[in-house]
């Protein structure tokens, strides 16, 4: 199958399936944004939109967020996991935004990857649902598609991104990065499919016999 050929096509599947996709992580600005997938690492979307509204109701930005103690922080978010850690950084990067940015979230990447427990991923999310800037995300779940698809060597998600960066065009990316995610965890989840089952992998690959050897992110 030509390059072109397969894009259409799994661009039209994702489509098909997942037409008018949301960001699955309740939020109401970049700030409220940026501490939700902070707290995503390692927890589901959904425990985080059970923990944040309790969160928001207390501090939806970061002028109010500095003034709470770390303490107070863990004891609202401790269900989401690494609790410590990241009650540290959302009030750490909280005052560098009242500090540094006059409490506003920056738009440049670079710049979000500097705020304590704000890695590429976070920051890519941010830039690309908050601001509408052009990024291409990966987690696992579109690491793993893109391996099953044809569509990555598979080294890790810095090879993986640049890979989906050149294979799909500028003005896609935002809209797919969440409909691969969603279609991963319904049609070709980490546990099923395996690159033998779901639509898109059928349509890339319809004489694949054996399971997909996955190489590690």
């Amino acid at each position: 199958m030509r390059k072109s050929e397969k894009r259409e096509k799994i661009i039209g599947l994702l489509n098909n399936h997942f037409p008018n996709p949301d960001v699955p992580l309740d939020h109401k600005d970049p700030y409220t944004l940026l501490i939700a997938v902070l707290l995503s690492a390692q927890c589901t979307d959904e425990r985080v939109n059970i923990v944040t509204p309790k969160l928001f109701k207390i501090a939806s930005n970061p002028l109010d967020m500095q003034d709470l103690s770390q303490d107070a922080i863990y004891k609202i978010i401790k269900p989401c996991g690494l609790g410590p850690q990241k009650s540290k950084a959302i009030k750490k990067l909280s005052q560098i935004l009242v500090r540094e940015y006059a409490g506003e979230v920056p738009q440049e990447i670079k710049q979000l990857e500097k705020l304590p427990g704000v890695g590429h991923k976070t920051a890519s999310v941010v830039v690309a649902q908050a601001f509408g800037i052009p990024s291409f995300p990966v987690d696992t779940h579109i690491h793993r598609c893109a391996q099953r698809w044809g569509l990555t060597s598979g080294k890790n998600v810095k090879t993986t991104e640049s890979d989906l960066k050149k294979f799909f065009p500028i003005e896609e990316w935002n809209k797919l990065h969440i409909q691969i995610i969603m279609y991963a965890r319904k049609h070709c989840s980490a546990r099923s499919c395996f690159g033998l089952e779901c639509p898109i992998c059928t349509t890339c690959y319809p004489n694949r016999k054996s399971k997909f050897l996955h190489k590690k992110p």
